[in-house]
């Protein structure tokens, strides 16, 4: 339980710093975060309920996060402008 609320209050914590980031590098740095805060928030409902499929569900989070991230640099480093 204590687990629980420390990465619920450092996923609190993220979403502020993307909220109030001031570059746009700031705030994809803190979304990455808020993926790998829910990966473990994900494991830890697994290992709570003893369930697998939690499992399964943090692998696609952690590929979809990942190809959202490489995505928005690249976005990023062409400049921000719309393809």
């Amino acid at each position: 339980m204590v687990s629980t609320a420390l990465l619920l209050v450092a996923l609190g914590l993220v979403f502020v710093r993307a909220w109030r980031g001031p570059s746009p590098i700031d705030r994809v740095l803190a979304l990455d975060l808020a993926t790998g805060v829910a990966l473990a928030l994900i494991v830890l409902l697994a290992i709570r309920f003893r369930d697998m499929v939690y499992l399964d569900v943090a692998i696609a989070l952690a590929v979809v996060g990942f190809v959202g991230t490489a995505a928005l640099a690249r976005w990023i480093a062409k400049g921000g402008e719309e393809p």
